[in-house]
């Protein structure tokens, strides 16, 4: 048996609950992990909520990413060893002391990289990757603009963006959180509390890719923001999925609306994008070059404590649950 955090009902934070669940064990393809940290991330939140149902095969337990060690392999599984630490995309379960994924969707932890690290990796930076660099198309040289800047995609979308050769600016609602972004790579972070993105992205001829994750009525203020031939990435809406829009601008511009979530994609979708990490951003966090950002460690018992804080929306960077 092992430790689990289950949601015992849709709710806020106090619906998590401290439970006991029989240790899984690898189908073909998988590898079992012994977790060492699990990453908290805003989807946590929404299953826990009752906003985002997990895909039928996978685990009910949340929990999307971590690090930790092999401990079985299943059949067919060439690239791992049991012994071997890794960072992994799960399909949820995270917040358990053992927890099942592909294994095509593990990579090793970065050189120098510890395993607490390691653990807020593979959503972000799937999500980033995926979304930024291989749907939005960015290109050194371009304006980037990324909502929410401060947040575990923020601070990764700016340092990939930004090494890449990207111009970035970010939005944030504190002027620390906007001071982070620049200390990040960003050439610009305006706080949306006292600014207005729009003009300031049209001061600049307007961005080339957006990435947002605020919804509502920033899709109608997005569009206005972006150059000709523009993009919008849509990867979440924290205040809601619809909205009226004239599409005439976005004919007449030639802009891009497009986006995705990732959690629904099939194995093998997600095992080219560890793929393309492996070969094009490992590089990067081996060689120091862009790194997580850490914000608050919390055991497996405090995990009410941990969507707290990711509620508050006062973080900056990842949250993190020691597990092992």
């Amino acid at each position: 048996m092992m430790r689990a955090v289950e949601i015992t009902k849709p709710g806020p934070a106090e619906v998590l609950a401290l439970t006991e669940r029989p240790i899984p064990q690898p189908a073909p393809g998988e590898v079992l992990l012994k977790i060492a940290y699990a990453g908290v991330n805003r989807p946590d939140v929404l299953q826990r909520a009752g906003l985002y149902a997990p895909p039928p095969t996978a685990s009910d337990l949340p929990g999307l990413e971590a690090s930790g060690t092999v401990v079985a392999v299943g059949a067919g599984v060439t690239d791992w060893a049991e012994g071997d630490e890794v960072c992994a995309l799960l399909p949820g379960g995270g917040y358990a002391d053992y927890a099942l994924t592909a294994a095509a969707h593990c990579l090793p932890v970065p050189r120098g990289m510890g395993l607490r690290e390691a653990a807020c990796l593979p959503e972000t930076f799937f999500t980033v990757w995926s979304n930024v660099f291989q749907r939005g198309g960015l290109k050194a040289g371009e304006r980037f603009l990324v909502h929410g800047g401060s947040s575990g995609i923020g601070t990764t979308a700016i340092q990939l963006a930004s090494v890449l050769g990207a111009r970035v600016f970010a939005t944030a609602g504190s002027d620390e959180k906007c001071a982070a972004c620049v200390a990040l790579g960003a050439e610009k972070a305006i706080n949306y509390r006292s600014e207005d993105f729009v003009d300031v992205m049209r001061a600049e001829g307007g961005a080339n890719l957006i990435l947002d994750m605020v919804g509502g009525d920033y899709i109608k203020r997005n569009v206005k923001s972006l150059a000709d031939d523009g993009r919008l990435v849509q990867i979440a809406f924290l205040q809601g999925p619809q909205v009226e829009l004239n599409f005439a601008q976005v004919m007449m511009r030639r802009l891009t609306i497009t986006g995705s979530t990732l959690r629904p994609q099939s194995d093998l979708a997600k095992a080219r994008i560890a793929q393309s990490l492996a070969e094009n951003v490992w590089p990067l966090l081996d060689a120091g070059r862009v790194a997580p950002v850490m914000d608050s460690e919390f055991t497996l018992e405090e995990a009410i404590q941990a969507h707290q804080r990711m509620e508050s929306s006062g973080h900056i960077g990842k949250i993190v649950m020691k597990v092992g």
